[in-house]
């Protein structure tokens, strides 16, 4: 069974960095094939898929988020991050690490793609 957890810090000024981290257990995150994928929730908003990192290594970062996202893993550590920089309150969402067996962007909205969830944690961008 594959089991993600996020850690990170639950508040962030804006103009800083937002880092979340997704602990993987049940499966390498080197070696297994998913697309291991940071989605958020804003409130009363839709799902936003944001970037993910396959087992080899290759990244895809949503176009929207693109210019201030990056996404890396630590394999040894069964780990990957997310970093977000210059926050603002818009910014402020339930993200998610999740992974998933295949990935379409047009059903990256979509919960249903996705095979693994973390339990998600709540950011909120304020002063």
């Amino acid at each position: 069974q594959v089991q993600l957890q996020e850690s990170g810090p639950g508040l962030v000024k804006p103009s800083q960095t937002l880092s979340l981290t997704c602990t993987v257990s049940g499966a390498s995150i080197a070696t297994d094939y998913y697309y291991w994928s940071w989605i958020r929730q804003p409130p009363g908003k839709e799902l936003e898929w944001i970037a993910y990192v396959q087992n080899t290594g290759s990244t895809y970062i949503d176009i929207s988020l693109r210019s201030r996202t990056s996404i890396s893993r630590d394999t040894s550590k069964n780990q990957f991050t997310l970093r977000l920089s210059s926050v603002t309150p818009e910014d402020t969402a339930v993200y998610y690490c999740v992974a998933s067996e295949t990935f379409r962007y047009s059903d990256s909205g979509n919960r249903n793609m996705y095979d693994y969830w973390g339990q998600g944690t709540q950011v909120t961008i304020s002063s």
